[in-house]
């Protein structure tokens, strides 16, 4: 067997986020986006003398736990991978691996609080970025997801179940207003109009707002597509259409310009009580309902807050800091992004909160500036988990309780490792699914000295 082969294996086994486990003549091979007990072919993509590495390129044989899919672009679309998995089975799934991930990693935890589902399963996202392109090279224009294993080509998902019905309403027109009059971006010869459709809503307040993501290349008859999108039958409201103007070669959505076509260049959601406003570019937990869970969990874990300073570091809009802010004496939240620490602020006077302040720059720098002692800090960090410098900023703090929320068991545990050698016990874990149908999760850890 060498590169480039094609093979056939049983897959015996399942790890995090979608690889399948089988052996050929003893030998592992990891194949990517397989599931236990399922039978497939698989071409090599790497190959030394502990394992093989493989990509699926054919299912021959499905596991005999697996339904049919509810969505009619699974298999071509690149999102959801688990949705011919019952959904309880999913939530199995997950819990274990986290459970095995901090495991392995010599985690010692001493009470495991198990996972929780989703409220929803399905239509959960407040959010969704859609792409313009082509299903085949010079086939006809579409609007959606990356096509599975492909950089450059699209399919429409105008059907897509993982958000509201009016997402696919508001795709559809959108791909119909655009195809009729212009080009969209070619993402090699960079020549084109259209990017991206980005659509957000408020999932208490019905609210959605509409962001059209195009090149400065050439113009576009804006009134003509807000007339279009206003004149939709849809269960939400729109509440804003927006325009942002990207003319960066890479392939993701850079803002060089913002404009508003029509209404508020924001929308507003609700949390446990509270109100955010969100603008376009604003990072927002993309589950709501099972957000709201979690961070119900988070309050929990620290119930004693009276008279306490806490730092909530990598705060983003403030979410978690807010909530926390209603029971502690004082919060301040650091965080990277500064349009995030703008829309924080404005949120606390918004939620008539004043005893949290956002400061905007990089932890570990930031760290030095503030003369307060936390007795609380809560990380939140993006999927790399906390770089080491900062983390031994933080552990230097020596607070007595530490609340870990990651959206990523891998770096999460490559952190509690280190928490825990610096003399903290984590006394409690809970996970929870905030993506149904995908490899992605939540989790919740209390750690305390």
């Amino acid at each position: 067997m060498k590169k480039g082969d094609i093979i056939e294996v049983e897959i015996q086994d399942f790890i995090y986020p979608n690889t399948g486990i089988g052996y050929i003549d003893g030998v592992k091979v990891k194949v990517d986006r397989a599931l236990k007990g399922q039978r497939v072919k698989a071409k090599i993509v790497k190959k030394n003398k502990e394992q093989i590495v493989a990509k699926t390129v054919e299912l021959i044989k499905k596991a005999d736990y697996e339904t049919d899919a509810p969505c009619s672009h699974f298999g071509e679309c690149g999102g959801c991978f688990f949705q011919t998995v019952p959904y309880q089975q999913q939530v199995i799934m997950k819990g274990r691996e986290v459970q095995r991930i901090l495991k392995e990693h010599g985690i010692w935890i001493e009470e495991f609080q198990g996972i929780e589902g989703s409220p929803e399963n399905i239509g959960y996202r407040n959010k969704m970025e859609f792409t313009f392109g082509d299903e085949s090279k010079d086939g006809k224009p579409a609007l959606g997801m990356h096509k599975r294993g492909s950089f450059m080509n699209i399919i429409t998902t105008d059907q897509c179940k993982l958000v509201h019905e009016d997402f696919n309403i508001i795709t559809k027109a959108s791909l119909v207003f655009f195809s009729e009059r212009h080009p969209f971006y070619n993402k090699k010869t960079h020549i084109g109009l259209q990017r991206n459709l980005i659509v957000r809503r408020g999932e208490k307040t019905k609210e959605l707002l509409v962001n059209i993501v195009t090149t400065s290349q050439m113009n576009f008859d804006r009134e003509g597509f807000v007339d279009v999108l206003r004149a939709l039958e849809l269960e939400s409201r729109i509440v804003g259409i927006v325009h942002t103007v990207n003319d960066s070669v890479s392939d993701f959505v850079y803002c060089d310009k913002l404009e508003v076509l029509w209404g508020r260049d924001h929308y507003y959601e609700e949390l446990l009580g509270l109100k955010f406003k969100i603008s376009p570019f604003s990072f927002f937990q993309t589950n709501p309902l099972s957000t709201e869970k979690l961070y119900a969990k988070v309050l929990e874990y620290i119930d004693d807050l009276d008279h306490k300073i806490v730092f909530d570091l990598y705060s983003g809009t403030g979410t978690i800091s807010q909530i926390v802010a209603l029971k502690a004496e004082k919060v301040i939240g650091i965080e990277l992004v500064e349009e995030a620490v703008n829309m924080a602020n404005e949120n606390a006077k918004l939620n008539d909160l004043d005893n949290c302040t956002f400061i905007a720059g990089d932890v570990f720098e930031q760290l030095d500036r503030v003369h307060e002692k936390p007795e609380v800090i809560i990380l939140d960090p993006p999927r790399a988990g906390v770089l080491p410098k900062a983390l031994n900023k933080i552990i230097e703090y020596r607070a007595g309780h530490i609340i870990y929320v990651s959206c990523n068991p891998k770096s999460l545990a490559e952190n509690l490792a280190v928490i825990q050698d610096a003399g903290y016990t984590v006394k409690k874990v809970k996970v929870f699914d905030n993506f149904p149908h995908t490899g992605h999760i939540e989790t919740v850890c209390l750690l305390a000295r």
